[in-house]
Protein backbone atom coordinates (compact mmCIF):
# COMPACT_ATOMS: atom_id res chain seq x y z
CA UNK A 1 0.00 0.00 0.00
CA UNK A 2 2.79 2.55 1.01
CA UNK A 3 4.29 1.54 -2.35
CA UNK A 4 2.30 2.60 -4.68
CA UNK A 5 1.06 5.57 -3.10
CA UNK A 6 4.57 7.15 -3.87
CA UNK A 7 4.62 5.50 -6.95
CA UNK A 8 1.28 7.98 -8.10
CA UNK A 9 2.54 10.93 -5.85
CA UNK A 10 5.98 10.74 -8.25
CA UNK A 11 4.07 10.42 -11.10
CA UNK A 12 1.74 13.23 -10.76
CA UNK A 13 4.70 15.40 -9.88
CA UNK A 14 5.29 15.88 -13.38
CA UNK A 15 2.12 16.57 -14.56
CA UNK A 16 1.58 19.45 -11.75
CA UNK A 17 5.33 20.80 -12.54
CA UNK A 18 4.07 21.04 -16.33
CA UNK A 19 0.53 22.58 -15.28
CA UNK A 20 2.22 25.15 -12.41
CA UNK A 21 4.84 26.17 -15.24
CA UNK A 22 2.02 26.46 -18.01
CA UNK A 23 -0.05 28.55 -15.45
CA UNK A 24 2.56 30.70 -14.99
CA UNK A 25 3.22 31.36 -18.36
CA UNK A 26 -0.15 31.65 -18.97
CA UNK A 27 -0.49 34.42 -16.55
CA UNK A 28 2.86 36.33 -17.47
CA UNK A 29 1.38 36.76 -21.41
CA UNK A 30 -1.78 37.95 -19.58
CA UNK A 31 0.09 40.57 -17.90
CA UNK A 32 2.29 41.73 -20.84
CA UNK A 33 -1.63 42.03 -23.11
CA UNK A 34 -2.26 44.61 -20.11
CA UNK A 35 -1.76 48.16 -21.34
CA UNK A 36 -2.40 46.65 -25.08
CA UNK A 37 -6.54 47.33 -25.10
CA UNK A 38 -6.92 47.72 -29.04
CA UNK A 39 -5.04 44.59 -29.41
CA UNK A 40 -6.38 42.33 -27.22
CA UNK A 41 -9.70 43.73 -29.09
CA UNK A 42 -8.65 43.28 -32.47
CA UNK A 43 -7.56 39.24 -31.25
CA UNK A 44 -11.44 38.96 -29.64
CA UNK A 45 -12.83 40.05 -33.12
CA UNK A 46 -10.32 37.72 -34.87
CA UNK A 47 -11.78 34.52 -33.10
CA UNK A 48 -15.41 35.69 -32.44
CA UNK A 49 -15.01 35.76 -36.48
CA UNK A 50 -14.11 32.45 -36.40
CA UNK A 51 -16.67 31.27 -34.15
CA UNK A 52 -18.87 33.21 -36.52
CA UNK A 53 -17.87 31.04 -39.04
CA UNK A 54 -17.77 27.89 -38.09
CA UNK A 55 -21.46 27.96 -36.71
CA UNK A 56 -22.91 29.04 -40.39
CA UNK A 57 -20.49 26.75 -42.27
CA UNK A 58 -21.73 24.14 -40.14
CA UNK A 59 -25.23 25.27 -39.58
CA UNK A 60 -25.75 24.35 -36.69
CA UNK A 61 -25.05 25.03 -32.67
CA UNK A 62 -27.63 27.59 -31.94
CA UNK A 63 -28.08 27.07 -28.61
CA UNK A 64 -24.36 27.30 -27.83
CA UNK A 65 -24.38 31.19 -29.81
CA UNK A 66 -27.82 31.56 -28.03
CA UNK A 67 -26.44 31.26 -24.55
CA UNK A 68 -23.04 32.70 -25.70
CA UNK A 69 -25.24 35.98 -26.40
CA UNK A 70 -26.93 36.00 -23.20
CA UNK A 71 -23.24 35.71 -20.81
CA UNK A 72 -22.09 38.59 -23.26
CA UNK A 73 -24.95 40.88 -22.41
CA UNK A 74 -24.44 39.73 -18.78
CA UNK A 75 -20.75 40.72 -19.00
CA UNK A 76 -22.10 44.06 -20.52
CA UNK A 77 -24.39 45.01 -18.27
CA UNK A 78 -21.48 44.71 -15.89
CA UNK A 79 -19.18 46.73 -17.53
CA UNK A 80 -21.81 49.17 -18.23
CA UNK A 81 -22.94 49.76 -14.48
CA UNK A 82 -21.04 51.39 -11.59
CA UNK A 83 -19.54 49.95 -9.05
CA UNK A 84 -21.54 51.20 -6.70
CA UNK A 85 -25.63 51.44 -7.89
CA UNK A 86 -26.87 54.46 -6.08
CA UNK A 87 -30.71 52.94 -6.57
CA UNK A 88 -29.86 50.10 -4.82
CA UNK A 89 -27.32 51.50 -1.87
CA UNK A 90 -26.20 54.22 -1.10
CA UNK A 91 -22.40 54.52 -0.15
CA UNK A 92 -20.06 56.29 2.19
CA UNK A 93 -17.60 55.47 -0.77
CA UNK A 94 -16.99 56.85 -4.54
CA UNK A 95 -20.48 57.75 -5.59
CA UNK A 96 -21.59 58.85 -8.70
CA UNK A 97 -22.71 63.25 -8.49
CA UNK A 98 -26.02 63.72 -9.28
CA UNK A 99 -26.06 67.34 -9.28
CA UNK A 100 -23.81 69.66 -11.32
CA UNK A 101 -22.30 71.08 -8.30
CA UNK A 102 -21.38 67.70 -6.62
CA UNK A 103 -17.48 66.89 -7.16
CA UNK A 104 -16.52 65.18 -9.59
CA UNK A 105 -15.76 61.56 -8.89
CA UNK A 106 -14.90 59.26 -11.81
CA UNK A 107 -16.98 56.59 -13.26
CA UNK A 108 -15.63 52.85 -11.53
CA UNK A 109 -17.06 50.01 -13.47
CA UNK A 110 -18.45 47.12 -12.11
CA UNK A 111 -16.42 44.80 -14.48
CA UNK A 112 -13.10 46.44 -15.60
CA UNK A 113 -12.36 46.28 -19.29
CA UNK A 114 -9.41 43.89 -18.54
CA UNK A 115 -11.98 41.30 -16.90
CA UNK A 116 -14.49 42.05 -19.62
CA UNK A 117 -12.19 40.97 -22.39
CA UNK A 118 -10.85 38.12 -20.63
CA UNK A 119 -14.55 36.58 -19.60
CA UNK A 120 -15.31 37.93 -23.11
CA UNK A 121 -12.56 35.88 -25.16
CA UNK A 122 -13.08 33.23 -22.50
CA UNK A 123 -16.65 32.68 -23.45
CA UNK A 124 -15.92 32.68 -26.71
CA UNK A 125 -13.12 30.05 -27.21
CA UNK A 126 -15.31 27.89 -24.76
CA UNK A 127 -18.14 28.52 -27.25
CA UNK A 128 -15.93 26.84 -30.25
CA UNK A 129 -14.74 23.72 -28.57
CA UNK A 130 -18.54 22.99 -27.78
CA UNK A 131 -18.89 23.33 -31.33
CA UNK A 132 -16.80 20.29 -31.56
CA UNK A 133 -18.74 18.36 -30.23
CA UNK A 134 -22.54 16.82 -31.38
CA UNK A 135 -24.23 16.56 -27.57
CA UNK A 136 -24.33 20.56 -27.95
CA UNK A 137 -25.75 20.52 -31.34
CA UNK A 138 -29.81 20.79 -30.09
CA UNK A 139 -31.79 21.30 -32.77
CA UNK A 140 -33.84 24.31 -32.39
CA UNK A 141 -35.02 27.03 -34.80
CA UNK A 142 -32.94 29.67 -34.91
CA UNK A 143 -35.13 32.75 -35.60
CA UNK A 144 -37.29 32.27 -32.75
CA UNK A 145 -33.76 32.56 -30.33
CA UNK A 146 -32.50 35.23 -32.34
CA UNK A 147 -35.76 37.20 -32.09
CA UNK A 148 -35.87 36.28 -28.45
CA UNK A 149 -32.41 37.72 -27.81
CA UNK A 150 -32.93 40.75 -29.76
CA UNK A 151 -36.24 41.68 -27.44
CA UNK A 152 -34.51 40.86 -24.67
CA UNK A 153 -30.90 43.16 -25.59
CA UNK A 154 -33.25 45.70 -26.19
CA UNK A 155 -35.08 45.57 -23.36
CA UNK A 156 -31.82 45.56 -21.09
CA UNK A 157 -30.16 48.67 -22.79
CA UNK A 158 -33.28 50.53 -22.66
CA UNK A 159 -33.41 50.08 -18.71
CA UNK A 160 -29.36 50.69 -18.33
CA UNK A 161 -29.72 53.52 -20.83
CA UNK A 162 -32.34 54.97 -18.44
CA UNK A 163 -30.48 53.99 -15.45
CA UNK A 164 -27.59 56.49 -17.02
CA UNK A 165 -29.12 59.12 -17.61
CA UNK A 166 -31.42 59.22 -14.49
CA UNK A 167 -27.98 59.32 -12.68
CA UNK A 168 -26.49 61.33 -15.16
CA UNK A 169 -23.05 59.41 -15.81
CA UNK A 170 -21.36 58.01 -18.70
CA UNK A 171 -19.30 54.70 -18.73
CA UNK A 172 -16.90 55.67 -21.48
CA UNK A 173 -14.13 57.82 -21.27
CA UNK A 174 -14.23 60.49 -24.13
CA UNK A 175 -11.15 61.76 -24.04
CA UNK A 176 -10.02 64.44 -22.49
CA UNK A 177 -12.55 66.67 -20.70
CA UNK A 178 -12.32 70.36 -22.02
CA UNK A 179 -13.74 72.95 -18.75
CA UNK A 180 -15.12 76.27 -19.42
CA UNK A 181 -14.33 77.57 -16.24
CA UNK A 182 -15.74 80.94 -15.08
CA UNK A 183 -15.39 83.83 -17.63
CA UNK A 184 -14.11 86.77 -17.07
CA UNK A 185 -15.99 90.11 -17.97
CA UNK A 186 -13.24 90.83 -20.77
CA UNK A 187 -13.68 87.28 -22.12
CA UNK A 188 -16.77 88.79 -23.63
CA UNK A 189 -15.91 92.13 -24.96
CA UNK A 190 -13.38 90.81 -27.04
CA UNK A 191 -10.15 90.84 -25.58
CA UNK A 192 -8.48 87.71 -24.15
CA UNK A 193 -5.74 87.60 -21.31
CA UNK A 194 -3.08 84.70 -22.16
Amino acid sequence: MEGTGGSSASAAAPVNQWLLEFSRRFQYYLDKSTPHSTYRWIGTVVIASIYVLRVFYIQGFYIVSYGLGIYLLNLLIGFLSPLVDPELEPSDGPTLPTKGSDEFKPFIRRLPEFKFWYSFTKALCIAFVMTFFSVFDVPVFWPILLCYWVVLFVLTMRRQIAHMVKYRYIPFNLGKQKYGGKRSSAGSSGTRAD
